[in-house]
């Protein structure tokens, strides 16, 4: 089945633009759990309460507020925050061209594609041109009345965006002081480079979901599934020895 776009715009860099689509690079696969009464196993729901009297409070006397300090809140109302909401456009701006590895990973959110609409040599040179150059064009654009920043880049051929986390979101690793340590040998780093490329494989990032889909199909079934138990070992040895015994045991 073909691709469903989520959104069309324009990419708008100087004078150049080029018309896109935006698609989903992701999606949610993830088990999601249902919450069920454990006397007969229908169903649960969860209501807002009211935290100091106990009691549920329906939607319409909800209102949202911003806590300014201890148990004082502002309140906005539905007025107020839309007269907030950047006006809609259809224009992904790009604001400065930067070497890929300027940007941090840790600044980087969520991915989505962009797929050419109706310009494709405007947009394949783009995309080629930040290939080449291994370069991200910082953009920001407003879509369904909220504002991003973001980073496009050539990505096998295409044009990917990927949003961007604000500064505040990002936690300097400066203050991560390491505590006091020898530097390591020569003997023990190559031990190390052996374990890694002993353990080098595919990346497989669904294991822990096919275990719980598998779990699932057991027990529905009626299998009784049982789990050893993890010991706990405890251990004096140096890191050489460590290594060493960790290779012997993955050539096993």
């Amino acid at each position: 089945m073909a691709a469903r776009a989520m959104w069309k715009a324009e990419v708008a860099l100087g004078t150049l633009r080029v018309p896109v689509k935006l698609y989903a690079a992701i999606q949610d696969r993830n088990i999601h759990f249902r919450l069920l009464h454990a006397k007969d196993k229908t169903p649960v729901v969860q209501q807002m309460v009211d935290s100091g009297k106990e009691e549920p409070v329906p939607p319409e006397k909800i209102r949202k507020g911003v806590e300014v300090e201890h148990g004082v809140y502002v309140l906005l109302t539905e007025e107020e925050q839309t007269a907030l909401e950047p006006p809609e456009s259809r224009e992904i701006v790009v604001e400065q061209v930067v070497d890929r590895e300027q940007v941090d990973e840790r600044w980087f959110d969520r991915p989505y594609y962009l797929g050419p609409d109706g310009d494709p040599d405007r947009y394949f040179a783009l995309a080629e041109a930040l290939t080449a150059k291994d370069s991200v064009a910082i953009s920001r654009w407003t879509m369904r009345q909220k504002r991003y920043a973001g980073a496009m880049h050539g990505n096998q051929g295409y044009l990917m965006l990927e949003t961007l986390r604000f500064a505040e979101e990002i936690v300097p690793i400066m203050p991560l002081r390491p505590p006091t340590h020898r530097a390591p040998d020569q003997r023990e780093i190559a031990l190390a480079e052996q374990l890694i490329a002993a353990l080098a494989d595919e990346f497989d990032p669904d294991e822990y979901r096919e275990a719980v889909l598998s779990l699932v199909e057991s027990k529905a079934a009626g299998k009784i599934v049982q789990f050893p138990k993890d010991r706990i070992r405890k251990s004096s040895a140096s890191l050489e020895e460590v290594l060493t015994a960790s290779l012997k045991q993955n050539k096993r």
